[in-house]
């Protein structure tokens, strides 16, 4: 066993950061494919309106929400112009949304991020026929997912871990909640596990007559707080923590600890009373969704137990209380998050997308808890339902004709299916309200997104944006990817893809970087385009190999769910496989391969290459995973159950308990505020390592968070990996 100098580079990240570069060549090789550099354009801040003709984007300079007609694009009367605003002036908002009858745009400036996916700001509202602009709260300076009352005339917000509702017409302010404190009781938004594994930010619904609004409220009492050091830093610094460290302190539950106690309530506006509503089954742990559909009265609940292998579906009247069972799906192993968080609510039934068949399939049914209809059928998974238009014509998205491939096709209500996207490449959609027309986005290997209006039967109306300019910049610069299949265990096929490097001579002997994310449910290999780090190491004479092993999605349940209780099992098998049949393919060395991952694939990096018989000469693995007791509750449970049910399950499945095994070079990347995956991981990782007389390499990023995207840092993330494998593996 080879033993390697560890070597700590303190990570410098200044705003200025591509002078830095000035005569660093790795760095200088991948900063142009990756983020920010490689994003291509999109329509900014597209927006439909509710009267069905037209919609809105923000001007470049931030100071004008256009409108535009939908069919012709002809520009319309801006919806918002920052120059004619009456009683306030702003130079220039982030971005906006619309209130349900298009009489209010609600605009924000300030925005500062929470977790992954919130942010609270500072929020106004602008009267689209007065021209006023006010800001929403004159007692809260700072408001968190702010939402519009069906009527138009309210706007419910969080402040504090409080909900409040402000009343346009009269430009007062109502309390719901009063409970609210920091590490206690939240209400109205998510904690950070509900945030980060339901996808969720907003807990709060609107009845459809805009009398009642319904809230969940999460008491996080119970819940173990988890801290971060924060240091002064140069990218976003922290003024006063130069001397004396801070911390990001929060409450973060991990596998096998208490959760928060999330209830339901409902308040109503005119009595200004709060009722508590108790669900009937005592095993509910999780409310992922909940919401009111277009009409009626009662409010749609969707519930899990603590295992995740029960969902249930109410319907309860917030005024009685009264809660009843509209569906009930009961599983081997783990609920698909695609059940609960693509549930949709039709005027006249629900649409739930689940896989009990072994494909996720679309089945609706009526708010009485009567099936009506299947409205999929084949088998391939459909990983986005979009709605239903006026002639009962169902639009959903789907892993077909390959799993590969992600088309956007219509069923009818005699079950003919018309595709409304090439059968090729990466499809998906954005329809209006009436679901007349859609955005309809597409890529392919070879081709940048390209965004057409359409209307809903797939007739092009006009391009919105192409990326001509961006294919320009990058023609001639990007290797082709080729796709292929391996075979694996149990007569199984594993599919892949490749990129050579340019000029690529297949007498000679490259060396082979493996990529992989490897976690369930996610997949890398695809007909889309994908520029990023990848292309750069090809330029730079690596041949890249990815493989979706056993766990990964778009291949039914059952490719997905073997890997229940055993994290990282199956993925090793099929990653040392996939290992060995690069070692095969032209113009890859056999002893130059290394593996690479970040997150789950940074975990699966640490599993492949502690592995009995591991091929690989280097592996580089970013913000790992090293033990699931280490993660939340939500995503290691649905997976793993607890450590109490699944004890060996869990030791089998860390990397933190086969450090001894590590074999090759390996450099370890982390943020310091990473509130995701701690990094407790790598520090208890490396310091195993150390106990057995092994030593690695680490890189460490202060103040950064799971995605290490502030300063332009992922071209010193994978300049550092180039130099790495450089040096490892040339």
């Amino acid at each position: 066993m080879t033993l390697h100098k560890i070597l700590i580079l303190a990570a410098a990240l200044g705003t200025a950061m591509p002078a830095a570069w000035a005569g660093n060549p790795d760095v200088e090789a991948v900063e142009p494919y990756v983020f920010p550099a490689n994003k291509p354009a999109a329509p900014a801040g597209f927006t439909y309106l509710p009267d069905g003709v037209s919609y809105a984007v923000l001007s470049d300079d931030h100071r004008t929400v256009e409108r535009y007609d939908i069919r012709t694009g002809k520009a319309m009367e801006p919806l918002l112009s920052l120059d004619r605003t009456r009683e306030l002036k702003l130079d220039a908002i982030e971005s906006f949304s619309v209130s349900p009858g298009g009489t209010q745009v609600m605009v924000w400036t300030d925005s500062r991020p929470i977790y992954r996916r919130s942010s609270d700001a500072v929020h106004y509202v602008y009267d689209c026929h007065s021209r006023i602009l006010q800001p929403l709260s004159a007692e809260h300076p700072r408001q968190q997912s702010p939402v519009f009352s069906p009527d138009n005339r309210m706007v419910a917000f969080v402040a504090g871990g409080n909900i409040y509702i402000k009343k346009l017409d009269f430009k007062t302010e109502v309390a719901v909640t009063t409970d609210g404190a920091a590490g206690r009781v939240i209400n109205g938004v998510p904690d950070w596990v509900y945030e980060e594994e339901f996808a969720t930010t907003c807990s709060m619904s609107w009845s459809p007559d805009a009398t009642t609004l319904c809230y969940l409220r999460y008491d996080e009492s119970d819940v173990p707080t988890y801290s971060l050091t924060l240091y002064g830093g140069t990218c976003d610094p922290h003024p006063g923590y130069d001397l004396y460290p801070g911390a990001l302190t929060y409450k973060y539950p991990v596998a096998g600890k208490p959760n928060s106690r999330v209830t339901l309530h409902s308040y109503d506006v005119d009595l200004r009373k709060v009722k508590d509503i108790t669900l009937p089954d005592t095993r509910i742990e999780y409310i992922p969704r909940m919401a009111y559909p277009p009409q009626g009265d009662n409010v749609i609940v969707a519930t899990l137990n603590r295992d995740q292998n029960r969902y249930e579906i109410y319907s309860v009247n917030p005024k009685s209380t009264v809660a009843r069972s509209l569906y009930v799906e009961d599983s081997k192993t783990w609920i698909s998050p695609v059940s609960y968080e693509g549930l949709t609510l039709l005027s006249d039934g629900f649409v739930v997308n689940s896989w009990a068949s072994g494909w996720h399939r679309l089945t609706q049914y009526s708010y009485a808890g009567a099936k009506m209809r299947d409205i999929t059928t084949g088998d391939f998974d459909v990983t986005d339902y979009y709605g239903r238009d006026a002639a009962g014509n169902h639009y959903y998205r789907a892993a077909a004709p390959t799993p590969l491939d992600r088309t956007v096709s219509r069923v009818d209500p005699k079950g003919r299916v018309t595709a409304l996207s090439p059968a090729e490449g990466n499809a998906s959609a954005t329809f209006s309200p009436d679901m007349q027309y859609m955005m309809l986005r597409h890529d392919s290997p070879s081709q940048p997104p390209v965004y057409n209006l359409c209307t809903s039967a797939g007739k092009a109306l006009r391009t919105v944006e192409d990326n001509a300019a961006y294919a320009a910049r990058f023609a001639g610069k990007v290797p082709e990817r080729e796709f292929f299949t391996m075979p694996a265990d149990g007569g199984l096929t594993l599919n892949g893809y490749v990129i050579r490097p340019a000029g690529f001579d297949p007498s000679r002997k490259y060396p082979c970087v493996m990529y992989q994310y490897s976690g369930p449910g996610s997949q890398e290999v695809l007909r889309r385009w994908q520029l990023d780090w990848q292309e750069a190491f090809a330029m730079r004479g690596y041949v890249v190999v990815c493989v979706d092993g056993r766990g990964t999605g778009g291949r039914g349940r059952a490719f997905c769910d073997i890997v229940y209780r055993r994290l990282g099992h199956y993925e090793t098998i099929d990653q040392l496989a996939a290992a060995r049949h690069a070692a095969t393919l032209p113009g890859v060395d056999p002893a130059r391969i290394g593996i690479f991952g970040w997150s789950y694939g940074g975990y699966e990096a640490l599993m492949a290459a502690s592995a009995d018989g591991a091929p690989y000469a280097a592996a580089v693995a970013v913000a790992p995973v090293t033990d699931w007791r280490f993660y939340d509750t939500v995503y290691a449970e649905r997976y793993m159950l607890t450590p109490q049910q699944n004890e060996d399950g869990y030791r089998e499945s860390a990397p933190l308990s086969r450090p001894y095994k590590l074999a090759c070079p390996t450099l370890l990347m982390y943020g310091t505020a990473d509130d995701n995956v701690h990094p407790a991981n790598s520090i208890e990782y490396i310091s195993r390592l150390q106990q057995a007389g092994i030593l690695c390499d680490m890189l460490v990023f202060p103040d950064m968070n799971h995605s290490i995207n502030g300063c332009n840092s992922r071209a010193l993330v994978y300049g550092n990996m180039l130099r790495y494998f450089d040096r490892n593996l040339k």
